[in-house]
């Protein structure tokens, strides 16, 4: 991917579909069809004097003419969110990146069971939209800490009462404040069920926890909050394709060095959890911080996310 390879697009609709949650339609101006997507796939938007930040697509992936977000509006805003939320109207005109998907639906497993968390529903709204197409079993389990904070509420309920049995809300403060019981969960799941979970990081490690009978191939996972970056510096990153050498120093990521050289690289989160900027390792070994690669994949060391990742050797050489 290049500097080059970007979509402008415009804010064709916004609505509130929760109490701090905002949904955004996108599509291009000249009414031109988008790049296919797949269930669980986010894409990667340029908010002006924040940079890239990635966000679940919550349409069908049979549609072509929009993509569909929604943006929680977190106090804790690194920027991204306060801009989509407080700034952005109908009518202006963004910058996307084509759409990216680490959070893959396995669209031939008899039975899904899908596990979501506050804005967490958004990637797994997506999924379900799927499965109804394709006439598949599935099962959710919707957690939040208020009805009014939950979006898509009315929607899974229409689906719900067309189908009952397959969803269950849990809203923490009609529970008296206890929080949703993930072994529970997981428990009642069929042996044989694909799982997925999208949601805070305390629902994600009990989810991993309770999930642990289960061959790796069946259970999914995406993260929305970052890591702690390894910042300890003292390696040389030598990047193979343009044959240019940089020192890391302490204080600063691969990622940072390179911008700050005008090495472009794919990048969105900045906090490794949306792969974007997954680089070929060729020599070397990285100190993984990131939130995508499986243990398995970070014992090879074949790839790393630099905006995150150091060195735990000398000197690293990238596919760059």
């Amino acid at each position: 991917m290049s500097e080059t390879d970007t979509i402008d697009v415009v804010v064709h609709a916004i609505r509130d579909v929760a109490e701090t949650i905002r949904e955004f339609e996108f599509r291009t101006r000249d009414g031109a069809d988008l790049p296919p997507t797949s269930a669980g796939a986010h894409m990667s938007v340029s908010v002006p004097g924040v940079d890239w930040r990635s966000y679940s697509l919550i349409n069908g992936n049979d549609e072509r003419h929009r993509y569909v977000i929604a943006v929680n509006r977190d106090p804790r805003s690194r920027g991204g969110s306060s801009y989509m939320c407080e700034t952005l109207r109908v009518g202006d005109t963004m910058t996307i990146r084509p759409a990216a998907n680490h959070f893959k639906l396995v669209e031939t497993a008899a039975m899904s069971v899908l596990i979501a968390g506050g804005i967490g529903i958004t990637p797994i709204y997506s999924m379900i939209q799927r499965l109804e197409a394709k006439r598949r079993k599935w099962q959710l389990v919707f957690a939040a800490r208020s009805r009014a904070r939950a979006a898509f509420v009315d929607e899974l309920e229409a689906l719900e009462k067309a189908k009952p049995g397959r969803i269950k809300f849990h809203f923490d403060d009609e529970n008296e404040g206890r929080p949703l019981d993930m072994a529970e969960v997981l428990a009642k799941a069929p042996a044989y069920a694909q799982l997925y979970c999208c949601g805070p990081e305390v629902m994600l490690d009990a989810y991993k926890a309770a999930a642990g009978r289960w061959p790796d191939e069946q259970i999914h996972l995406e993260h929305f909050t970052g890591v702690t970056a390894a910042l300890a510096g003292g390696f040389t990153v030598y990047l193979q394709k343009t044959g240019r050498e940089f020192e890391i120093p302490a204080g600063q990521s691969i990622m940072q060095v390179l911008l700050a050289n005008d090495i472009f690289v794919p990048r969105s989160c900045m906090e490794g959890v949306c792969g974007t900027c997954e680089t070929r390792v060729i020599e070397g070994v990285p100190d993984h911080r990131d939130k995508i690669l499986s243990d398995r994949e970070k014992a090879a060391n074949k790839t790393m996310l630099i905006c995150c990742s150091g060195a735990k050797t000398d000197r690293l050489v990238l596919d760059i």
